[in-house]
């Protein structure tokens, strides 16, 4: 399993710091291609719990939000919401089998959802000094991890979320958001050397590592709940020896989001 983890992380981190770096197309590409990857989970999720999602009309709210936050002019956003709610709700009406209103309400929600979230990381990406931005944030998420993984292994006692994740607990928590926030400030610094007026400082990164390794985390426990409430122990399998897409992209979401805000509003 071990090994499985390493192959995959070796292959996988290089092309999406490529991509991350290319921007544009390159970047839309990987996140419209991961996210849609995410959704179809989602929905075979679903299906365990005897609930049936409409997964195409769940991709086509999903490629209307990221189309939306890539291409602003297009003004998609109006028409294709409007496509998707009522086509979703109509494809319930003559379907009429399973639970229709779940079904449409879960084909609408893990699309928005996600797809949201996606929005504010391509909109991250295309900020001024957008790369530094998305450099900032993401690893922000990882070095809280790998704190919270560290300490909680060492010194964790009490349990965070005993019934979504055994393995969290208060003080790998509280070491993530310390650990995150310091070296997510050494990181800004050190793109502050490369960025431009808009990009990162010090400051923003230990602001940004706060918030991410404060609030990320409960993006990992909502799929985790999700898993558990179906039985499910992994969201997939596209990363061999990490799960699939909702498993790796799960606290990135929130992240999105709130690195987003904190930009924006600083």
């Amino acid at each position: 399993m071990l090994r499985a983890r390493l192959l995959t992380a070796l292959i996988a981190l290089p092309l999406v710091i490529a991509l991350i770096k290319l921007g544009g197309m390159g970047f839309f590409a990987l996140v419209l291609v991961v996210l849609t990857v995410a959704v179809v989970e989602f929905c075979r999720l679903m299906e365990k719990d005897h609930f049936h999602p409409a997964l195409p009309w769940a991709l086509i709210l999903l490629w209307v939000l990221l189309l939306d936050a890539q291409f602003p002019g297009w003004d998609v956003i109006r028409p294709g919401l409007s496509f998707a709610l009522l086509g979703s709700l109509a494809w319930q009406l003559f379907r009429r089998q399973g639970k229709p209103v779940a079904d449409w309400s879960l084909t609408i929600t893990g699309a928005l959802y996600i797809g949201w979230c996606g929005w504010h990381l391509l909109r991250l990406r295309n900020m001024p000094d957008g790369l530094w931005w998305v450099m900032t944030v993401l690893p922000a998420v990882w070095f809280a991890d790998s704190g919270a993984y560290f300490v909680g292994r060492t010194w964790g006692r009490h349990k965070m979320a005993p019934t979504l994740s055994p393995g969290k607990t208060w003080e790998g928590y509280f070491g993530g958001v310390v650990i995150g926030s310091l070296l997510t400030a050494g990181l800004a610094a050190l793109w502050s050397l490369a960025s431009g007026p808009a990009g990162p400082r010090a400051i923003d990164g230990a602001g940004i590592g706060l918030l991410v390794g404060t609030l990320s985390p409960l993006g990992d426990l909502a799929i985790s709940m999700v898993k558990r409430q179906v039985g499910a122990k992994d969201s997939g399998v596209l990363f061999p020896g990490h799960g699939g897409a909702l498993d790796r992209i799960d606290s990135l979401l929130w992240a999105a989001v709130l690195g987003y805000y904190f930009i924006l509003w600083r």
